[in-house]
């Protein structure tokens, strides 16, 4: 018999899921037949799987050594053993606030990579804040995802408190997100868009339509610094889609300087060889939790970062 009792970390998540995350070689209809059958218990009592758990919750497990190694066994933990933690901006129980470089992945997207999520999994590790044994239930991962060559502030949950209240936040958007970026032309006004964004899975790039039938887009643009060759403005993301600003901007005939995938050729041909850039110039410079965030100490806060000084240099 395994005995587990709840943590703090868990507090608030089904019984069920937390099982199949805890037993990750079983299927659901296993886990419900353990609980019809008494095999699988909570607080000594028989549990449908509905359950929302507390911390100080006592679940056993009627099932011999080797069949609960079997159940829960997993492969290998990978992370990033020596790569560079990017700088962290902000840092609690709960989540961490990193500015990813330009060219980093957000997220893994083959076997092979290194990206973002397994360099803050190392970092836990090497604090000693996550061990193989606290992976069972509960993987900490990235909250929002930037393009490998934007930068800026990425969310990351250390708990499952900390993703389950900042995915929904991001989800209801009552999280804003503020980006700076160049682009070309003269933008001197607000500008509030609207539109619909379809994907190209094969070439992935989208494209932005002005109709509403495809998956909706909202961006806002304030200008910081107009001019006739470049402006450089300060843009609050409504909606979160791929390339969104940068698709969007290119709609309108101000694409963003050193974007090659839709922005001007020869402008970004100018500037990379005057200045030697090589991707979009685009940050994500601010990010404003609201106040009512079950996260208390990151609730109400505004976190916001510098733009790297080859803005200025450029404008």
């Amino acid at each position: 018999m395994k005995e587990i009792v709840i943590s703090a970390n868990d507090e608030g998540r089904r019984l069920d899921k937390y099982l199949l995350a805890l037993l990750c070689n079983c299927g659901s209809p296993f886990i419900y037949k353990m609980l019809r059958k008494k095999n699988i218990i909570l607080n000594d009592s028989k549990a449908s799987g509905r359950e929302l758990l507390n911390a100080g919750d006592n679940i056993k497990l009627y099932f011999s050594d080797e069949s609960y190694e079997k159940f829960t066994r997993r492969g290998t933990r990978q992370v990033a053993a020596g790569a560079v933690m990017p700088p962290i901006i902000y840092e609690d129980e709960d989540i961490m606030i990193v500015d990813k470089p330009s060219g980093m992945l957000s997220q893994r997207s083959s076997g092979d990579d290194i990206s973002l999520n397994e360099i803050c999994l190392s970092y836990l590790y090497d604090k000693q804040e996550k061990t193989d044994r606290s992976e069972e239930t509960f993987t900490p991962s990235i909250c929002n995802r930037l393009d490998r060559n934007t930068s800026g502030l990425v969310t990351f949950a250390k708990t499952y408190r900390g993703a389950r209240v900042l995915t929904q936040a991001f989800r209801v958007r009552s999280v804003h997100k503020y980006y700076e970026c160049i682009v070309k032309g003269r933008i001197d006004e607000d500008i509030h868009l609207c539109g619909s964004i379809k994907k190209d899975e094969k070439t992935n790039k989208v494209t932005v339509s002005s109709d509403m039938n495809g998956d909706i887009i909202e961006t806002k643009i304030h200008p910081l610094i107009p001019g006739d060759e470049l402006s450089r403005l300060e843009i609050c993301l409504i909606t979160g889609k791929t390339h969104q600003i940068r698709a969007h901007l290119a709609s309108i005939g101000h694409p963003i300087l050193g974007d090659y995938k839709y922005g001007n050729k020869a402008v970004n041909d100018k500037y990379r060889k005057s200045f030697g850039i090589d991707s979009q110039m685009l940050v994500c410079t601010r990010l404003e939790f609201p106040a009512d965030l079950d996260l208390p100490d990151i609730a109400g806060k505004i976190v916001c970062i510098k733009v790297p000084g080859i803005f200025e240099e450029v404008m």
